[in-house]
């Protein structure tokens, strides 16, 4: 079996910590919505550095009516037959990616947080992908592309950036050759990488408007 990389150890401290999720998850406060759950899922061997791990987003189907085209963690809503946030995410990462449940284990559990433009009060489920196995696109309504991104990658100071929309929005991005990951995934990840002990200094005043294509519900639609 193989064992978990070392540079995981820290994150894994940090969520079992009292708080320690909550962190990521900062400033976004369960509001009672819909239960969703989503899976990020990091892989690597067990002598990988941080730079040389992976973690899986997917791109989600550009016909879709909300986040059309955007970057994403597998996931969805939570349904009545599933016993739990981690049971939910599991079983949407299998439906849309098909990710085989037994191949990873879970490293911690994030509060529940709010976006604001569906209403999902959305659980983050963090797991270490001890046995990877080729994915593939199983929803196609929901999935246009899978991505495994190298951790170091996303945290090279040149691929952050603030996004910002013309209504006053902005946050946390990360830009990795043709993909533009932002709102709430990019909040996860900004907060996953410094939680994690990676986060490499950047230049928060670096910002860009987020690509047209996302701009979705006119002014309404934040990534959120």
């Amino acid at each position: 079996m193989t064992a978990r990389p070392a540079a995981l150890d820290r994150l894994v401290a940090e969520l079992a910590e009292p708080g320690g999720g909550a962190r990521v998850v900062r400033g976004r406060p369960a509001r009672e919505g819909r239960k969703a759950a989503v899976m990020i899922l990091f892989a690597g061997a067990e002598d990988a550095p941080a730079d040389d791990l992976h973690v899986v987003i997917i791109e989600k189907s550009p016909h879709l009516r909300s986040h059309a085209g955007q970057c994403a963690f597998p996931g969805g809503g939570v349904e009545p037959q599933d016993a739990s946030s981690e049971e939910a995410a599991f079983r949407e990462a299998r439906e849309e990616v098909g990710l085989r449940p037994e191949t990873v284990d879970l490293l911690g559990v994030l509060p529940p947080a709010h976006v604001a433009v569906t209403g999902y009060d959305v659980t983050p489920v963090v797991g270490w992908w001890r046995a990877p196995h080729p994915l593939e696109i199983v929803d196609d309504i929901e999935v246009g592309a899978i991505h495994q991104l190298r951790v170091g990658d996303l945290i090279d100071p040149a691929n952050r950036l603030t996004w910002r929309l013309p209504m006053g929005h902005r946050g946390p991005a990360f830009v990795v050759d043709d993909l533009f990951i932002w709102g709430f995934t990019g909040h996860l990840l900004d907060g996953l990488i410094a939680l994690a002990g990676w986060e490499r200094p950047w230049d928060v005043r670096r910002s860009q408007l987020v690509p047209e294509r996302f701009w979705h519900r006119a002014g309404a639609d934040t990534g959120q």
